[in-house]
Formats: C-alpha cells, structure tokens, sequence
C-alpha cells in the first residue's frame, strides 16, 4: 500500500471540513427564537453559512455540537465556530449577523458602553425568556429530558 500523497491528504481534509462558517445552537421549542432563525435562515438564502441546529430536537447529539449541551446551550445561545471552539451570549449574534451581511446591525456592540449594556440586556432576556414564552423552567427541561417517559414532573 502507497503512503498518502498531499493531494490524498488535502483532498481529505476538504471533505471533513464542514462548509458552514458557523453552527446555530437553537432552541426549537422558543417563539421568539423560531421568529429570529426563520429571519436568519431567509438571510442566509440556502447558501449553507450558517449551520442551523436544533437543541430540543430528539436528535440532538452533544458530541455532533461542541460539546455544548442541552442545558448549557437552553441557558445562554451557543454557536460552534469550524475549528469545534464555542461562542455564547451576544457575540453568537455579532458573528452570525456579520456573516450574513448584515454585520452592522450588531457592530455598535463592540463598543465598550454600548456592548456592555447589550450584554446586560440579553443576559436579563435569557433569564427570563422560558417564563415569559409560558415555558417550564430550565430545571424542570433539563430532567423530562433525561428521563423522558419515565418521569412524572410537573410544570
């Protein structure tokens, strides 16, 4: 058997590479956040730059996703950038907004007062969004989550 030429290895690490620029964590289950990916998706116009991925899906595999899981990403947005580094918070929205093309949106966040008070104002939006969208609480998704049928919990 022949060693692997550059191309071969090349050629392979292409098609591992994935060919989106960011992966979306989502929560499926939130209006508010179904309303903001719909909008992103529109955006991204089928052209795959963002990876738009579902945490309250069945599916959703911890390992597929950064190892960000279920609670972790239901507490605060997460997105997983090519290299498989997270992101949290407020630079989710810089990152995938600039790279839709709409990088201005969000560009005023980086300045020190603006950006400081942009996070304050999401991190009290993400306390309080599973109240305010009628939503049992982080605690009590985390465990019907893990113990599925088997539980008896109530909201």
């Amino acid at each position: 058997m022949k060693a692997p030429t550059t191309s071969d290895v090349a050629a392979t690490s292409d098609a591992i590479a994935p060919h989106w620029q960011l992966e979306l964590l989502y929560d499926g289950e939130c209006p508010f956040c179904l309303r903001e990916v719909n909008f992103l998706q529109q955006r991204d116009s089928g052209r795959g730059l963002v990876n738009f991925v579902d945490i309250a899906s069945d599916g959703y595999a911890v390992e597929a996703h950064g190892g960000v899981n279920y609670a972790t990403a239901m507490g605060r947005i997460h997105a997983v950038l090519p290299a498989g580094s997270t992101i949290a918070g407020v630079e989710v929205f810089r990152r995938v907004y600039e790279i839709l093309g709409l990088g201005w949106v969000y560009a005023p966040t980086r300045w020190p007062v603006v950006g400081a008070f942009v996070d304050r104002v999401y991190e009290f939006w993400a306390d309080r969004r599973l109240k305010w969208t009628g939503r049992p609480d982080l605690e009590t998704l985390v465990a019907r989550r893990t113990c599925g049928d088997r539980c008896q919990l109530s909201d």
